[in-house]
């Protein structure tokens, strides 16, 4: 029997059969593929020797619900302006999706795909960073659940497992208190791709910072993000925020020279190692210099 060149299963279970079997490549909105597999107008593209496993109609991974616990399941198959339209859905993510594409490309694109596409300059993938987001895999061995910065290893490449799916991502829903920071650079504001993406949330109640997430992409392998520097602000109230900060005398303080270390910019067709560098610095102190500050001191707007 030959091998089919492209395969649409009726069930979750028969999609990881067909992904074992066959070694076929998931795909759902193909919003970055068929970009990268040009063929004439009209035509299905030529996508190698491995069969295409279409899984974009399958319920399990084009469902949103809440798990009861504060957090919001997004099945890796639901579009983007499904994602964008529920009430539920963090404001930084909403965010980073109105200005990722055009409407026509948010109505096929999904998570899953933008995860498995491991682009540095993503911008959903780097809000998720910010989130602290996890991500649900299913293979015939089980499930498991894996923190997005450990399943992103560099551009296009993740830990996902040659007969394993990515079936969801789960991200904290909003509370009172919760702030988000979003910046993109761009040649446009939308349906551009990033020179810079920039995320931060968390959340400041009765003067105190917690959970704080931020994630920088397009300037490294993958979104530079570091848990060991959001743990440190971690409790923090203002004054000792500001005591975190003096350990370092640089501009923006600890944090900043903290996160530049981290960053490592190219220079390439959309942007120059030394323009990414410069506004990474700019964003990095208008958010620890003036945004969080404000926050913690109760008089933002």
């Amino acid at each position: 029997m030959s091998t089919p060149a492209w395969i649409r299963p009726a069930t979750l279970k028969e999609a990881l059969t067909m992904r074992r079997d066959y070694n076929a490549r998931p795909l759902a909105g193909a919003t970055d593929i068929y970009v990268r597999h040009r063929a004439a107008t009209g035509t299905l593209p030529p996508l190698e020797d491995r069969p295409v496993l279409y899984v974009g109609h399958l319920p399990e991974l084009t469902s949103i619900s809440e798990d009861g616990k504060g957090w919001l399941r997004i099945g890796a198959a639901t579009v983007y302006t499904d994602i964008l339209e529920h009430p539920d859905t963090p404001l930084l993510l909403r965010r980073a999706i109105e200005e990722l594409a055009a409407p026509a490309l948010r109505n096929a694109g999904t998570l899953g795909g933008n995860i498995g596409n491991a682009s540095p300059a993503a911008d959903a993938v780097c809000a998720l960073y910010a989130l602290h987001a996890e991500v649900d895999l299913a293979g015939h061995a089980g499930e498991r659940r894996v923190p997005i910065a450990q399943l992103i290893t560099g551009p296009g490449k993740t830990t996902v497992g040659a007969d394993e799916l990515i079936t969801a991502v789960s991200v904290p829903m909003d509370r009172p208190g919760s702030f988000h920071y979003y910046r993109k650079a761009g040649t446009r504001r939308a349906n551009a791709l990033s020179k810079i993406a920039f995320c931060a949330g968390g959340t400041v109640l009765e003067g105190r910072l917690t959970g704080l997430g931020v994630a920088v992409g397009a300037v490294g392998p993958t979104i530079v993000h570091s848990r060991d520097l959001e743990v440190r602000a971690e409790g923090s109230d203002l004054a000792r925020y500001r005591k975190l900060q003096q350990e370092e005398s640089a501009p923006g303080g600890f944090l900043t020279a903290r996160y530049m270390a981290l960053i490592s910019p190219i220079s390439d067709q959309r942007s120059t190692d030394a323009y990414r560098r410069r506004v990474t610095e700019n964003l990095l102190r208008d958010l620890f210099e003036r945004t969080i500050p404000t926050l913690l001191s109760g008089k933002a707007g």
